[in-house]
C-alpha cells in the first residue's frame, strides 16, 4: 500500500473512534474515511483470515473459475489461485495496484491462470464465472444485483465481505471477530455473506404427474423467492412453501388431505424431479408454456 494511501487510511480511522457510535454487532459497519472515496468504493485490505473464510463459505474448489470484483491488491485471487487448480480473474479501477498483483502472479508462477485488468465492474463479462466475490459499499452493492442476476449462471456462488444486497436474501451468514480488522476500518469484526444464483423460473408451466397432464404451475419470482399456485384440473392450490436454490427447486401444496411435495432440477425451459405423496413416490415433469 502507498504511504500516502496508509496515512489517510489510518487518519479516517483515528478520527471514526471520536464520532462513530457502536451499537449492536449487527449495526457496525466500517468506517471509510472522505478522503479515500472513490467509485465502487475504498481500497481497503482485506485480511488473510478473511479471505480463507470467504473462499471456505464459497466452497472453491479445482474448477472454479472466481471473478474478484473491485480486486484490489489481488488477496483473494492470488489465494484461491495459489491454494485450488482454478482460473481466476480480478477487475479494479487502480492501475498500480493492477499492475502490482499481475507482477505478484507471475513471480508465484500462477500467471497462466490468473489475470488482473483496469476495467469498470459494470463492464465485466461474468457469465464465465462459477464464483465471485465482492468488498463493495453498498451502494455499489445495490446497483450491481441485476447484473449478478441477469449474466451468472444457476449455481453460481457469491460471497461478499461486509455488505449485503438490499434486495436479494442471502442464503447463508457468517460473522467473527477479528482484532486487527478495527485498525483498517475501524470495526474489529467481520460480516460475511452467500448467495446461490437460482434458476430463472417465473411464468407458466405445465406439469406431468400421475398421468395427469392437465396441470399447471404459476410462479412469481424475486430472486430465489418463490410465490404462486398449481392448478390441478382447473383448482388453485397454492404454495405453501417453496425454496430455490441454484437449479434446485422444492415447493408444496395441499390438495384435500394430501400434502403433495414437490423437488427437482431446472434444466432451462424444463424442470423434472420426484412427487412424494404420502408414502409414495412419483415422478413429475414441467414445460415452461
Amino acid at each position: 500500500m502507498h504511504i500516502y494511501k496508509f496515512l489517510y487510511l489510518l487518519f479516517g480511522t483515528l478520527l471514526s473512534f471520536c464520532y462513530v457510535e457502536v451499537s449492536s454487532s449487527a449495526e457496525r459497519q466500517p468506517v471509510v474515511p472522505p478522503e479515500y472515496e472513490r467509485d465502487g468504493g475504498p481500497y481497503v485490505p482485506t485480511p488473510n483470515i478473511v479471505v480463507d473464510r470467504m473462499l471456505s463459505l464459497a466452497q472453491v474448489r479445482a474448477g472454479d473459475h472466481l471473478i474478484d470484483l473491485g480486486s484490489g491488491d489481488g488477496v483473494i485471487v492470488i489465494t484461491a489461485a495459489t491454494k485450488y487448480e482454478l482460473t481466476a480473474y480480478g477487475v479494479d479501477i487502480d492501475e498500480e495496484l493492477i499492475r502490482l498483483s499481475n507482477l505478484r502472479a507471475k513471480n508465484l508462477g500462477i500467471n497462466q491462470r490468473v489475470l488482473f485488468e483496469v476495467k469498470d465492474i459494470f463492464k465485466t463479462d461474468l457469465s464465465k464465472a462459477s464464483v465471485v466475490t465482492l468488498y463493495l459499499l453498498p451502494e455499489m452493492m445495490e446497483r450491481l444485483e441485476s447484473k449478478l442476476y441477469s449474466e451468472l449462471q444457476p449455481g453460481t456462488r457469491i460471497v461478499s465481505h461486509d455488505y449485503f444486497f438490499p434486495n436479494w436474501k442471502h442464503s447463508a451468514q457468517v460473522d467473527f471477530s477479528i482484532p486487527e480488522k478495527e485498525f483498517i476500518s475501524g470495526v474489529p469484526h467481520a460480516y460475511l455473506y452467500l448467495w446461490v444464483v437460482p434458476a430463472k423460473v417465473v411464468g407458466n408451466w405445465a406439469v406431468q404427474f400421475n398421468s395427469n397432464n392437465h396441470n399447471r404451475l404459476r410462479l412469481s419470482q424475486n430472486f430465489q423467492n418463490l410465490s404462486g399456485d398449481l392448478l390441478i384440473d382447473g383448482q388453485s392450490h397454492p404454495l405453501i412453501y417453496s425454496q430455490l436454490m441454484g437449479n434446485q427447486i422444492k415447493f408444496e401444496v395441499v390438495v384435500g388431505a394430501d400434502r403433495l411435495q414437490f423437488s427437482g432440477n431446472v434444466e432451462g425451459e424444463k424442470i423434472s424431479g420426484e412427487l412424494l405423496r404420502g408414502n409414495l413416490v412419483l415422478p413429475w415433469f414441467a414445460q415452461r408454456q
